[in-house]
């Protein structure tokens, strides 16, 4: 075994917290499949176009999630875009209807999902596992 390299450097995340992820990817896949096949699968009126791409974007992210369920670990940046987008939509939408003082009920309910999502993704994704796999080498070009 080459001594430079740790024998923990290749280690994967303990089954508990792949299991956890798994639950994640599961609750994901179940609160966007439904609303989102249904209105592909089985339109009540026609889309607009900025409709009909969000609609269709949550159908995927809902497949994404489903093989996030088989492959965690191969899956995580389907968590990572969910903590991001749902910080963004934070900082873009709910701070500026907050200080303006214009946050309806829908921005509100939408803020606690918002924050749930966050809270799950920051405790259930194995950091040093996602450090190490889609982070470490990032800037590092030739070679493999």
């Amino acid at each position: 075994m080459d001594s430079t390299v740790s024998p923990l450097k290749k280690t994967k995340p303990r089954n508990w917290r792949l299991h956890l992820m798994r639950g994640l990817f599961f609750l994901n896949f179940i609160s966007l499949a439904y609303d989102n096949w249904s209105t592909i699968l089985f339109p009540k009126e026609q889309m607009g176009v900025l409709s009909g791409v969000a609609i269709s974007f949550w159908a995927g992210f809902s497949l994404l999630n489903f093989l996030g369920i088989r492959f965690p670990l191969k899956m995580i940046p389907i968590l990572l875009l969910q903590l991001l987008y749902k910080s963004a939509w934070i900082i873009g939408t709910y701070l500026p209807a907050h200080a303006s003082g214009t946050t309806s009920a829908g921005i509100q309910e939408f803020f606690w999902i918002c924050i749930a999502g966050i809270v799950l993704n920051l405790v259930i994704i194995p950091w040093k596992y996602t450090y190490r796999e889609f982070c470490k080498d990032l800037f590092k070009f030739g070679g493999s």
